[in-house]
């Protein structure tokens, strides 16, 4: 059996949309679910939380936008902002990746995905949110020691 620490859902956050996407630690693997519209300046809580309950994760990662040189910007205090409220409303650890480029990453992923043809891939039913959210998540795993 898993343990549940072993999950980890990790956000995108954007002043529009947050992908979302969970993974399991034990595996290293992440899976792009979910992308939700920001209605205004809240989150859809009730569509997270719905998430959440499903999913049951551990631990939640988001994305922090930060600039080349490692700093603050507007972006990432919103992120910031987000994560914070994230944690305190369900009660989880929430961890922090810097995702500069990460929403690039995701666009030109997609782009290689259906120029290759691959018409019924699983890249091309996932949307940028999500797949940078999978990013984000890969990137937890792979330089974070949880």
């Amino acid at each position: 059996m898993i343990s549940r620490e072993t999950t980890f859902m990790s956000f995108d956050y954007g002043s529009r949309k947050i992908g979302i996407a969970v993974g399991q630690r034990i595996t290293g693997t992440a899976s792009g679910i979910a992308s939700v519209s920001v209605n205004g300046h809240q989150p859809p809580w009730s569509d997270i939380e719905s998430l959440l309950i499903e999913w049951r994760p551990g631990a939640l990662v988001v994305g922090l936008p930060l600039d080349s040189e490692g700093d603050e910007t507007v972006s990432s205090r919103a992120a910031r902002k987000f994560g914070e409220a994230l944690g305190k409303r369900f009660d989880l650890p929430v961890y922090w990746v810097n995702e500069f480029l990460t929403s690039s990453a995701a666009q030109s992923q997609l782009k290689q995905t259906l120029s290759a043809g691959k018409k019924f891939s699983r890249r091309k039913q996932m949307n940028r949110d999500q797949l940078a959210a999978e990013l984000i998540l890969r990137s937890h795993f792979e330089f974070q020691t949880t």
